[in-house]
């Protein structure tokens, strides 16, 4: 009987903890030209993209971490991070905004490359979810 119970409890709890990784999701996932509201990544328009002289900043709005999750959103060229920020939360949260990049202009400007933004959950070191924008070329 003991048995039946333990086995019960464990199925119960891998199950909720596969629920609740499942409930995160990335409302918005992207790069643009200035640092941007939680407000304005939820009115859905879209953002100015950045220019070969203009700052670029990624951010990731994510819903439904809980405590001791981390958050990490980067900025990428061609595959490799070029700026990221890292964030473990110390309470459940309905919703996080992490951002990355630069409010300036590189010397000389951004260089040719494709750039995407990517947001990544974990938790006790395992990837629950990772999101990543579509690749383009600052102009």
């Amino acid at each position: 009987m003991l048995t039946r119970v333990l086995i019960a409890v464990v199925l119960i709890l891998g199950l909720a903890g596969a629920v609740s990784a499942e409930e995160i999701k990335v409302q918005s996932v992207g790069i643009t030209d200035h640092v941007v509201t939680q407000e304005e990544l939820e009115k859905g328009e879209a953002l100015a993209k950045p220019k070969f002289d203009s700052p670029g900043i990624a951010h990731g709005l994510v819903t439904n971490v809980k405590k001791g999750d981390t958050v990490e959103v980067s900025l990428n060229k061609d595959g490799q991070s070029l700026m990221h920020n890292t964030r473990t939360l110390d309470a459940d949260e309905d919703h996080v905004l992490l951002q990355a990049g630069k409010r300036g202009v590189p010397a000389g400007g951004w260089p040719k490359g494709a750039y995407t933004a990517k947001v990544k959950v974990t938790r006790d070191g395992e990837e629950l979810f990772a999101a990543e924008s579509n690749a383009f070329t600052f102009e």
